[in-house]
């Protein structure tokens, strides 16, 4: 039994449960937020919209009766012993849908753009700075850390160092591409094509 309540413990302290439990309940306050804002302030708009063009009740009488499915009592129809089709709770509910998937969307991309403005600020600030393994090399090389223009020097000759290799590199790559280039039949025919043009002149 013991075993079992620790095993409950560790699973509701993981991180990414606390995550979901504070993710359902924001989204679930979202939800009432996104739902008020179409019952009452969308939904009267639209309402009053239809009103004015059909002169009915907006989205309220957009209902289809089904075959002897409308009840009528004392010559007014009786909505909740009818069998309809109600169209207009499907498009308030469609309404719904599209309000909260802009609006997720949009924190989405508002979260996305702190976050790499967070990143850019913090490479800027990191600009020059020796990384923690970078730190580690210099200890071993044997480089006093507090030592300001010891470490810029090591910077800058590592820097030397790596902007040497990359041109090395490059250069063996566009070696060994143009090497390449002599073992193909295109290379082959420019040449055939050379030495004819040679030996007519």
């Amino acid at each position: 039994m013991k075993k079992f309540f620790n095993e409950f413990k560790a699973f509701i302290s993981r991180g990414n449960v606390m995550d979901m439990a504070v993710g359902v309940i924001i989204g679930g306050a979202f939800s009432a937020i996104v739902s008020a804002l179409t019952g009452n302030i969308l939904m009267p708009i639209i309402n009053w919209v239809l009103l004015a063009i059909t002169g009915g009740n907006g989205l309220e009488e957009i209902v289809t009766f089904l075959p002897n499915g409308k009840v009528v009592v004392d010559g007014v129809v009786d909505m909740s012993k009818s069998i309809y089709i109600d169209w207009g709770a499907f498009i308030t509910a469609i309404i719904n849908f599209i309000l909260i998937a802009l609006v997720l969307f949009l924190i989405v991309k508002t979260i996305n753009k702190v976050k790499e403005n967070n990143e850019k600020i913090k490479a800027g600030l990191n600009k020059g700075k020796p990384t923690k393994e970078e730190k580690e090399e210099m200890k071993a090389a044997g480089v006093n850390l507090k030592d300001k223009t010891a470490v810029a020097k090591y910077m800058a000759d590592k820097a030397a160092k790596e902007a040497e290799e990359k041109a090395k590199a490059e250069a063996e790559a566009k070696a060994a591409e143009e090497e390449a280039k002599k073992h193909t039949t295109e290379y082959l025919l420019e040449q055939i094509k050379d030495l004819l043009a040679a030996k007519n002149k």
